[in-house]
């Protein structure tokens, strides 16, 4: 018997953390590839550069009574849909658009974003794209890629596949937070169009398209105007936060912003309506393709509360500031949607049926 100083037996090799399943220079070699990408994204307050262990970012002068305003979330299971195409690049897109929409919504100018990146095996080219993707969504909200974490987990993912999650910090003066409190019976609901399902409802979006109706990716539906299966799926969330910036630079009186997410129309627009007071939607809008296609196998309530029935965000303005926020949206380029009006509805009405259909 070996005492307890001896040496192992030759036939007991040293093992390595590559060998088993961590490969530190990959994590390495990610850094340095993804921070000319977070240099574009820099903003003044930025006072590190990627690597360190922490991200520095000062409070922005000239903000009376700064607020801070974060957020965090994740993408999915549109994940399962970037693996099966291999569209990896614009996934970024849907991260930062989930957290940063949510932040906007009480009036605050995005400040930073970091990102959690797991995989069972770092494969470069997968992680440098979502990545890229991240950054430039950033570039496109105003935002820094301040930092984030790349983790290597042998055995906790299936070959090929990854997890994101994102978490946003914004700032917004104290007097200027919006926050639903001063929304009135008579004020104008605008929408701004979504890019499709956005970041959610994929769950069931997979069982219809890809399973129930056994539509390859590469297939062209009719109701899709040309696009493939895995195009429309893969439509990257549109991110708002411009449109915000624009429409309160205007000093309309907003009273209510609202990012249209999981729940849809009748989960989310309640959340920033005052008790006793409900929307009363108008005349229907024009509905991205993938959803009708949806449509043909999913009950229109079911729709409602699953989709964003292509609306991805709503302002809730003061009547007489309903043509300010339309001509500074119609600037951006935008095709605003008059949903319709707030409205009295009774103080036990349920949660849901506060959103009226027409």
């Amino acid at each position: 018997m070996a005492s307890r100083g001896d040496s192992p037996p030759p036939s007991q090799s040293k093992i390595s953390y590559r060998e088993a399943g961590v490969d530190i220079d990959a994590g390495d070699e990610l850094v340095e590839r993804i921070k000319p990408f977070a240099k574009k994204t820099r903003i003044p307050e930025v006072l590190a550069d990627v690597g360190g262990f922490a991200g520095l970012c000062a409070v922005p002068s000239g903000i009376d009574d700064p607020v801070l305003v974060s957020g965090t979330d994740g993408v999915g299971t549109k994940l399962k849909v970037a693996f099966l195409t291999g569209i990896h690049d614009t996934i970024g897109f849907d991260l930062v658009g989930m957290c940063v929409n949510d932040i906007v919504t009480t009036g605050a100018r995005p400040l930073f974003f970091l990102d959690y990146y797991g995989t069972g095996k770092l494969e470069l080219s997968v992680g440098e794209n979502v990545i890229k993707g991240i950054a430039e969504a950033c570039a496109e909200s105003g935002c820094a890629l301040l930092g984030g974490e790349t983790a290597e987990l042998p055995g906790m993912y299936a070959a090929g596949e990854y997890d994101l999650a994102g978490f946003a910090v914004g700032v917004v003066s104290r007097k200027k937070i919006v926050d639903g409190k001063r929304v009135a019976e008579g004020d104008k609901v605008i929408g701004l169009p979504s890019s499709g399902l956005h970041s959610n409802g994929y769950s069931l979006a997979r069982r219809v398209v890809l399973e129930a109706m056994n539509l390859e990716l590469s297939a062209k539906p009719e109701k899709l105007g040309g696009k493939t299966v895995a195009e429309a799926l893969m439509a990257p969330t549109r991110l708002y936060a411009k449109h915000v910036q624009a429409v309160l630079a205007t000093g309309a009186d907003v009273h209510a912003m609202s990012h249209i997410t999981g729940g849809g129309l009748p989960g989310n627009l309640p959340r920033v309506l005052p008790d006793g007071l409900g929307v009363r939607l108008g005349k229907p809008w024009a509905r991205p393709g993938i959803l009708e296609l949806i449509a043909e196998r999913v009950e229109e309530n079911e729709l409602r509360r699953v989709f964003n029935l292509g609306v991805g965000f709503v302002f809730v303005v003061a009547k007489e500031d309903e043509a300010k926020t339309l001509e500074a949206l119609s600037a951006l380029g935008e095709a605003p949607i008059d949903l319709g009006e707030i409205v009295r509805v009774p103080e036990d009405t349920d949660f849901e049926a506060r959103v009226i259909f027409p």
